[in-house]
């Protein structure tokens, strides 16, 4: 069977390359891809936040892919193929004496290819999901599944760019007049919104009124594109808008917002699915998927991404942590007034300064994860008040003992190019904000349901962020200092630790921490 080849291949392949980074599970995880490709029978494998962060485990389904008689399609981001197609492919290739044809393109190469194609998330998903539905059913390898869910959602998000609005005039002459004035009354309505950091606000009952309006006066079936995949969305909205004839009693599935760029008085509209269960579903029973993802969920199973992507049957898969050599020492302030209140930022502050202040004499880069926008520029100007060019807010160009300020996005982005740091400093939980309106209608949509939304979504994203923004530390088995008393005051918190463990727990301050840290690092 092709698992018993795979793993000795893989096994006699490790023995030989001496000097590389290893990892214990390559041939339990090629062996299950081997099974998957065999049987057809879906997996879901989490090779946990270290061994996502540092792509190990890409040898073992790599190896897999190479070795299986047929086509076989790995979907990835651009940096992952060029890392496969420059790396991965090559070695294994030389090493397996294959000659399969390796593609990396947008399309499917023919009827007869028997090869490995490598795709980006965009382009599998947009021919999986298009209404022809013509693209082969074809073993698929996703890699990255963390960000699975925030791909299917960009992919099927309508926007109506301002230039669509000429668009729409030109298709229309007759209704010319008409599209103007809704465009002038849904420029008053929308820049009457406040600012906010963001830059990004919900559709009101005024604006979602005044575009029921436009489109009842329009021919639907013959708009440009972009206003007829917007108005099938739209029907699927609130279901306190006014019926009419164009708009269908429906469920309450979808969700609707407006960006404004203030500079130049333009604003685009867009539009997205809440939940994309159903649509993914049929995806899943075309060909057998190998899903590999870094941290999801604490739990093998998976349930709460396995209901949110809508997979149902699938064999799953949780590499555990190693012990020994991904270790943090974490560090929770219990005495921190809670981030909600007005004294948290300036104990927040003094105890960044003390942090910082205690590992001078460590070399290393330190790293200021903080998620609310004012805050952070308050700590950037305050400590490069004090530390003069060491501080960099959200740059990559860093020397050895720089201290990057830092947002959750920009870190995300960025931490495979970065340094792996010494001292990782999170001001609070990455729980999705509230105050942002993208998140206050996915909120709304769980309490319509009666769900428990802090559960099924706030909580499980937070976590999911956590561990894959330590992750760097725990390659350089630095301190992370977790400085949000939630962690310790609110039921939830055992929850936290246990999704960064393993850890080693530190209760008090002192500069010795620093030292030995930078002895086991040198």
């Amino acid at each position: 069977m092709i698992e018993a080849e795979v793993h000795l291949s893989l096994h006699n392949f490790l023995r030989s390359q001496a000097g590389l980074p290893s990892w214990h599970h390559h041939l339990t995880m090629a062996r299950l891809v081997a099974r998957t490709l065999r049987t057809g029978r879906s997996s879901l494998i989490q090779v946990g936040a270290t061994c996502g962060y540092q792509g190990l485990y890409r040898t073992s389904f790599v190896a897999s892919a190479l070795i299986w008689h047929g086509a076989v399609i790995i979907v990835a981001p651009e940096d992952v193929q060029q890392r496969l197609l420059r790396v991965e492919i090559p070695r294994l290739q030389q090493w397996l004496q294959v000659n399969k044809p390796i593609y990396s393109r947008d399309t499917f190469p023919g009827e007869n290819f028997s090869g490995l194609l490598l795709m980006s998330p965009q382009a599998w998903l947009k021919a999986q999901l298009s209404a022809a539905n013509s693209f082969p059913c074809i073993p698929t390898i996703i890699d990255g599944v963390d960000d699975l869910e925030d791909w299917v959602r960009q992919q099927l998000t309508v926007t109506i760019q301002p230039q669509d609005w000429e668009q729409l005039q030109l298709a229309c002459p007759q209704e010319a007049e008409v599209i103007r004035s809704a465009k002038a009354e849904l420029t008053h309505e929308i820049f009457q919104h406040p600012a906010n950091p963001y830059e990004c606000y919900l559709t009101s009952a005024t604006e979602t009124e005044i575009l029921l309006r436009l489109y009842s006066v329009l021919d639907v079936p013959h708009l440009p594109e972009p206003w007829q995949k917007f108005w099938e969305l739209f029907t699927h909205l609130t279901p306190h808008t006014p019926h009419t004839p164009h708009t269908p009693h429906t469920p309450h599935t979808s969700l609707s917002w407006t960006t404004i760029a203030r500079r130049q008085g333009l604003f685009s509209l867009h539009c997205a699915p809440i939940e994309v269960d159903q649509l993914l579903a049929p995806i899943w029973q075309r060909q057998p998927v190998v899903l590999i993802g870094s941290a999801l969920e604490p739990d093998t199973e998976a349930p709460l991404f396995r209901q949110r992507l809508g997979l149902e049957d699938v064999t799953c898969l949780n590499f555990s942590s190693d012990r020994q050599t991904e270790a943090i020492q974490l560090y929770i302030p219990y005495q921190l007034p809670l981030p909600n209140t007005p004294e948290f930022q300036p104990a927040f502050i003094h105890k960044v300064r003390t942090l910082i202040c205690l590992s001078a004499t460590a070399p290393g880069l330190t790293v200021v994860l903080v998620g609310d926008v004012p805050l952070k520029g308050q700590v950037a100007a305050i400590l490069a008040s004090e530390y003069g060019s060491r501080v960099q807010v959200e740059k990559t160009c860093l020397d050895e003992n720089s201290i990057l300020i830092s947002g959750w996005e920009f870190w995300r982005s960025h931490q495979n190019v970065l340094p792996s740091p010494q001292l990782l400093i999170v001001a609070t939980l990455p729980l999705p904000s509230l105050e942002h309106p993208l998140v206050a209608g996915r909120v709304a949509h769980y309490k319509r349901s009666h769900q428990d939304w802090f559960r099924l979504y706030l909580l499980p994203t937070a976590l999911t962020e956590l561990q894959r923004a330590i992750a760097p530390a725990r390659e350089s088995q630095g301190i992370v200092a977790l400085l949000d008393s939630r962690v310790v005051n609110r039921s939830y918190g055992a929850q936290v630790l246990s999704a960064l463990s393993p850890l080693a727990r530190i209760n008090y301050l002192d500069p010795s921490l620093f030292n030995h840290n930078s002895e086991d690092n040198s």
